[in-house]
C-alpha cells in the first residue's frame, strides 16, 4: 500500500511564525491516510466489515518549515503490521522554488487498531485483513 498526494499550504494553516502549524501537520498526516486507505478500497472494505480505524499512537519529527503557497507533498506507506496494530509510514516533502529538489518536512509513524464497532474492542489482524494491506 502506497499513495501520494499534494496539499497547498494556505493562510490558515500557518501559526505566529508564519509556518505550517504543528497541530495542522496531524490533520494532514490524517488525510494522507484516508486517501491511501480509500485509493485502496481498504477504508470501504472495513468499515462494510463493521471496523473503524483508531489512532494509538503517532511520532512526528518535525524537520522543516512549510510556508504559505508551497505544495508540499504526502507519501504514505505500510511500514508493519502486528498482531493487533498496523504502523504506516508518511512523509512529507517541499519543492525548493525553481528546482526539482525535495526538502523533506516531516517523518511520521502512524499506528493504529482496527476496532469492532458491534463490541467496542480491538480486534485480532487476520490473514484477510493482511492481505488488504500487503495486496492494496
Amino acid at each position: 500500500m502506497k499513495s501520494e498526494i499534494q496539499i497547498k499550504v494556505r493562510g490558515y494553516h500557518l501559526d505566529i511564525f508564519s509556518h505550517v502549524n504543528n497541530a495542522r501537520y496531524v490533520e494532514f498526516l490524517e488525510e494522507g491516510r484516508w486517501a491511501a486507505l480509500e485509493n485502496s478500497n481498504i477504508a470501504r472494505d472495513l468499515i462494510n466489515s463493521g471496523y473503524v480505524f483508531t489512532v494509538v499512537n503517532i511520532n512526528i519529527s518535525y524537520l522543516a518549515p512549510a510556508l504559505v503557497d508551497e505544495v508540499i507533498v504526502l507519501r504514505t506507506e505500510l511500514k508493519k503490521i502486528g498482531n493487533k496494530s498496523i504502523t504506516l509510514s508518511q512523509k512529507i516533502f517541499k519543492t525548493i522554488k525553481g528546482s526539482e529538489q525535495e526538502t523533506q518536512v516531516i517523518d511520521a509513524e502512524v499506528t493504529f487498531v482496527l476496532v469492532d464497532v458491534k463490541t467496542g474492542k480491538a480486534v485480532q489482524v487476520n490473514d484477510e485483513i493482511r492481505k488488504l494491506f500487503t495486496e492494496g
